[in-house]
């Protein structure tokens, strides 16, 4: 290798070096992002936003929280021109970028102006570009930001976490739960715990299943409606009703939608639906993952439920969610 040859390449080495340091200066320098959650900023200019493309947007990013007894959308959305997306406003963390332009992209940024923030970019030659890119990539750009909005939702709750030991001595996990919430009930193989809310409760239940249960396809629905209203009926009674038997179950009139999910690495399936009570005029939505917890031979299940008459619903599932999510599962005292 001649002299000149090993100059170039410890230049270049050494140039690599400096840019990757001053891309992590950089980073490091960004100011802490802004914005309550699940509220979505979106650069538009007015004659888009008030017209097809701001109707796509609204269909997609508006759309409403699956299993809620009324319609709540997925973000509260502020729109604003390209022109006042300045100073502060910039730091928001979940933004949504649509603009017309030369270029015909749709992508996600990371962490622009501020940490953490995820920037979805859209942009297209004319308004049909525009509205074909939303629809290819609205579902990837949503999942983006629900993911940041579920660890910046996990970070609060660092600020102040609950403390009592149930669900460790019930089922050797543990979840990330705000210190407001309280154990009411502890048993063999069920927890629940609760937080009061101005107008009802914000709930969580713990339990384990077989690791059997659930096993063919055909009939899931069916066996998990069977699972819960077994619960509802042991653990969570109604209110005293003479002559009536009340408890909690699934809303006969509305069948839960199920889908596929991971928790702490480990499948699992969630269930979104309406719960109600059996003789009693009570309801409100639920969140149930069933945790294919093979390690421990089980099927670990853990729901959160709100009951909050009147009052909007999907912040309070989405904390839910974020709690569920922060599962871990113990390693055994007795373990080598």
């Amino acid at each position: 290798m001649n002299k000149k040859l090993s100059i170039l390449i410890v230049f270049l080495f050494v140039a690599t070096l400096i840019g990757c340091k001053e891309e992590n200066n950089k980073k490091s320098y960004l100011p802490e992002s802004i914005g309550a959650i699940n509220n979505l900023t979106v650069v538009i200019e007015n004659d888009l936003w008030n017209g097809d493309v701001g109707d796509k947007i609204r269909q997609h990013f508006a759309a409403p929280v699956v299993g809620l007894p009324w319609d709540e959308p997925l973000f509260n959305i502020t729109n604003v021109p390209a022109s006042v997306f300045t100073g502060a406003l910039r730091n928001t963390r979940a933004v949504l970028y649509v603009q017309k332009d030369t270029l015909n992209i749709a992508h996600i940024k990371t962490d622009l102006y501020a940490t953490p923030q995820k920037i979805g970019v859209i942009k297209g030659h004319n308004v049909e570009e525009i509205v074909a890119n939303i629809d290819k990539k609205a579902t990837e750009i949503i999942a983006a930001f629900k993911e940041q909005e579920i660890a910046e939702a996990q970070k609060r709750f660092l600020r102040s976490l609950n403390q009592e030991k149930a669900l460790e001595n019930q089922f050797n996990i543990g979840l990330n739960i705000p210190s407001m919430y309280k154990v009411g009930r502890e048993t063999d193989n069920f927890v629940w715990i609760d937080h009061q809310i101005p107008k009802g409760t914000v709930n969580i239940i713990a339990y384990s299943m077989p690791a059997s249960s659930f096993k063919t396809d055909s009939t899931l629905v069916k066996d998990i409606v069977k699972m819960r209203d077994s619960i509802g009926a042991k653990y969570i009674p109604g209110p005293d009703v003479e002559g009536k038997i009340t408890h909690m179950r699934t809303e006969p009139a509305f069948s839960p939608n199920i889908f596929p999910a991971e928790i702490n690495g480990m499948k699992a399936i969630e269930v979104r639906g309406i719960w109600d009570i059996k003789n009693y005029p009570m309801a409100g939505p639920f969140i149930t993952y069933i945790i294919d917890d093979v390690k421990n031979n089980r099927k670990l299940v853990l729901e959160g439920f709100t009951f909050a008459p009147a009052t909007e619903k999907r912040d309070y599932m989405f904390q839910l969610e974020a709690i569920l999510k922060t599962l871990k599962i113990n390693v055994k005292k007795d373990s080598k």
